[in-house]
């Protein structure tokens, strides 16, 4: 005899299970499909121009690094909404510089366009954040001017001023875009923690023992007065480590390059772009 309800018992078990997997298949099909046309259309002359302007590093890129650059961008601008503070009115330079920045540590390799967030917020000038502090028992709470901040699984804020004042001048090793979205890669990887997702598995180990020997020997410099190359906020947690170090791979790659060889190739293949390069191509 058709016993029904154990039909529809054994119906919602099999049925539902294969229902939600099948749909995050297929919408995984058409985020990819939905990217790759994103990637594949021209970008406008503004933006363009506005990279040349105000992302100095955009000048060093090879032309086929610069289409990749472009695909990203429209990628980030289709999935990211840009949100003014304290009265500011988000222009396209804005959003073309802010996702032409941060799209650099998206080239060339598989990414998901920093997942978890989708708001980036833009102060016209340093603000004012609340940090809590902790001395013991006693709880402290501090009002902090900042040029920048990630919120683990929220927003990117940012200050307009800092960012034109880090992104036009590529050789100090301060760019408040790549350190904060830098974070968000870090966070990839449960948790920001200075070990973002590496392609190589065999690479961990290695990355965990020179970045390591790199943060104590940056507090060695600073403590004798000979620290050039990466910001001594590095010192902080192992987490702002790896982002003042992307800045600086980034922005000083031939210093980096040649003070700190073990550091530099880590980075090298993590992000899977070698920024030193660039630079002695543009020389040549």
């Amino acid at each position: 005899m058709f016993n029904l309800e154990a039909f529809l018992i054994v119906f919602v078990l099999v049925a539902v299970p294969v229902s939600i997997v099948l749909y995050w298949v297929l919408r995984a099909r058409h985020v990819a499909r939905r990217r790759a046309a994103l990637r594949a259309h021209p970008v406008s002359a503004e933006l363009v121009d506005t990279l040349r302007r105000n992302v100095r590093i955009y000048a060093s890129l090879p032309a086929d690094v610069r289409d990749e650059l472009h695909g990203h961008i429209n990628v980030f601008l289709d999935e990211k909404r840009f949100f003014g503070c304290d009265g500011l009115k988000i222009t396209n330079e804005m959003c073309f510089t802010i996702a032409g920045t941060a799209c650099l540590l998206l080239l060339n390799r598989e990414t998901a366009y920093f997942p978890g967030f989708t708001s980036v917020l833009v102060y016209p000038d340093a603000y004012v954040a609340k940090e809590v502090n902790y001395d013991g028992d006693i709880e402290i709470h501090e009002q902090v001017e900042r040029a920048g901040e990630s919120w683990e699984g929220g927003p990117v804020i940012l200050s307009w001023i800092d960012v034109l004042d880090s992104t036009r001048d590529d050789a100090d090793g301060y760019n408040v875009v790549l350190h904060e979205f830098a974070h968000k890669l870090d966070e990839e990887n449960d948790g920001t923690n200075g070990l973002p997702v590496l392609d190589d598995p065999e690479h961990y180990r290695s990355w965990g023992e020179v970045l390591a020997r790199e943060y104590q020997a940056l507090a060695e410099r600073v403590h004798h007065g000979t620290n050039h190359v990466i910001d001594e906020y590095g010192l902080t947690a192992p987490e702002e480590f790896f982002a003042v170090a992307t800045e600086s791979f980034f922005e000083k790659p031939v210093a980096m390059r040649k003070t700190l060889p073990d550091l530099y190739a880590q980075l090298r293949n993590a992000y899977r772009v070698d920024p030193a390069q660039w630079v002695d191509a543009a020389l040549s």
